[in-house]
């Protein structure tokens, strides 16, 4: 836009120092071959700036020009409503379509979503009672173990004692 441009080439330098610089001065801050920038009333919050711009036939820096433009248009025809309206059902159309298509997809990534948690949870499920069976099949063995070096402690110590009563009796027979 070439405006905007103008705008540009504004010296930023006289618009900060018109904004800090709290002497009055002359309303008309630039002047352009097709625009005039002036400034409105300064206040608390910062300047407030209009910016004027002139007709392209009437260059003339002395007289400001409205930028009203003329809003002549012919009546549309009853086609031109019609192909409107029809282009307007269509966008319609388009859009649901658009926005059931998302919400299949939302619902067909939230059971995929729900399908991968279900399996996670039958998976971890499974391991938990593998790892438990694991650990009461260890703890059985461990006690049937435990229990046979009991058995095996007491046969000796009953082998142990029948030994010793039969040396007591070998003996008290000898001195007897």
């Amino acid at each position: 836009c070439p405006y905007s441009e103008k705008l540009k080439e504004m010296s930023m330098l006289s618009l900060i120092c018109s904004c800090l610089y709290q002497k009055p001065h002359t309303q008309t801050l630039s002047h352009f071959e097709d625009m005039e920038v002036k400034s409105l009333n300064n206040r608390n919050s910062g300047q407030a700036f209009e910016v004027i711009l002139k007709s392209p036939t009437d260059l003339s820096p002395d007289r400001a020009q409205s930028l009203t433009v003329a809003a002549y248009r012919k009546a549309p025809s009853l086609r031109d409503l019609q192909k409107k309206l029809d282009a307007a059902e269509e966008r319609r159309r388009s859009q649901e379509q658009q926005v059931l298509k998302q919400l299949a997809e939302k619902r067909e990534h939230e059971r995929e979503v729900l399908n991968k948690a279900h399996e996670v949870n039958n998976n971890y499920s499974k391991m938990a009672e593998e790892k438990l069976n694991h650990k009461m099949e260890v703890s059985k063995e461990n006690r049937t173990a435990r229990l046979s070096a009991l058995k095996q402690r007491l046969r000796e110590k009953e082998l142990h004692a029948a030994e010793v009563r039969r040396n007591k009796e070998v003996q008290s027979e000898l001195s007897g």
